[in-house]
């Protein structure tokens, strides 16, 4: 008992200044975790952007966090895995909101387009999310003292990708988001995302690379191009072409060629035929790998850490 006190003494010391959170004492028999500091700031109020109706409207943030978590995942979700797609959208918010992309397209700090922004359906709320969001009320997910780009995709497809090889992201370092291993993802991934085959025509693959500034002339040869470290395309060649994974995936609909790790890609009766696992661009927050992790007892900030490296939880606000 003695022991576990010193150690206490001497951890409680230095732990200000290391951004570590959580210290195993040997012979202490549990965990110490270094509390969040807590909030000073106010709850921030966002300016909205409705596509349904083309209208704007004033929203604080916990209750626009609300809609997010509805529409992104099943609200009916284990509590902690809604938990932990609250802080991941908080975070994405305050990140998206200071970057100003919704203040570029529609002058207001966010949106409800997923393609812009993220998803928003404020009539899917229930209890369950409404508990997930007061419970994480505030928490953000920083690095360097800022908030992350908390981003978050439906399935791995057993692996993350890092931001340059899932999203052709080069603006900064992201090394919080590295590739690695997420068997949970894939064994709990439905049946559509667990491996998925998509034939495209040669004329949506030469539209495709149009609208990315690819002018191709023919489909053939095609193959997988350059693989990232979660072996992921990083390109596809077409006709000789290189043509980037990430860019080419937007351009036919994501919801056709749900990821770019590919097994295969080859032609077949004059059409494209791809086949991969997995759904989303694969960089930060699977969500149904959260939701697994949920069910086998995992707290919304081990989730957290388990998807993003070297970041700290922080309350903003109380």
């Amino acid at each position: 008992m003695k022991r576990c006190l010193i150690v206490t003494a001497i951890w409680l010391t230095v732990a200000g200044s290391i951004a570590i959170g959580v210290l195993a004492v040997p012979g202490c028999g549990r965990l110490f975790r270094r509390p969040a500091p807590s909030g000073t700031g106010q709850e921030p109020t966002l300016s909205l952007y409705s596509h349904k109706d083309n209208t704007s409207r004033q929203i604080k943030i916990e209750e626009y966090i609300q809609g997010v978590v509805a529409a992104e995942v099943d609200p009916n979700w284990p509590l902690e895995a809604l938990k932990a797609q609250a802080i991941v959208a908080r975070t994405f918010t305050l990140e998206k909101r200071d970057e100003g992309q919704a203040k570029k397209i529609h002058g207001t700090d966010a949106c409800d387009d997923k393609d812009h922004f993220q998803a928003y359906e404020p009539s899917r709320i229930n209890d369950m999310v409404r508990k997930a969001v007061q419970e994480t009320r505030g928490m953000v997910i920083e690095s360097a003292g800022k908030p992350i780009r908390a981003w978050f995709h439906a399935n791995s497809g057993g692996k993350t990708a890092s931001a340059e090889e899932g999203l052709n992201f080069t603006l900064e370092p992201a090394p919080y988001a590295a590739p690695m291993s997420d068997p949970m993802s894939l064994e709990n991934a439905p049946p559509g995302q667990k491996s998925w085959t998509a034939t495209f025509t040669a004329q949506e693959i030469k539209g495709a690379a149009a609208k990315i500034g690819k002018n191709i002339t023919g489909i053939s040869p095609v193959a997988i191009g350059k693989k990232g470290p979660s072996g992921r395309a990083v390109t596809i060649s077409v006709a000789g072409l290189e043509i980037s994974a990430p860019e080419l995936r937007t351009a036919l609909g994501p919801e056709k060629m749900k990821s770019t790790l590919l097994d295969s890609v080859t032609i077949s009766g004059g059409k494209v035929v791809m086949k991969g696992c997995g759904w989303g661009h694969g960089v930060g927050m699977s969500q149904w790998g959260a939701e697994a992790m949920a069910r086998a007892g995992r707290k919304a900030e081990d989730i957290v850490n388990f998807y993003y490296k070297g970041v700290k939880l922080s309350k903003k606000w109380e």
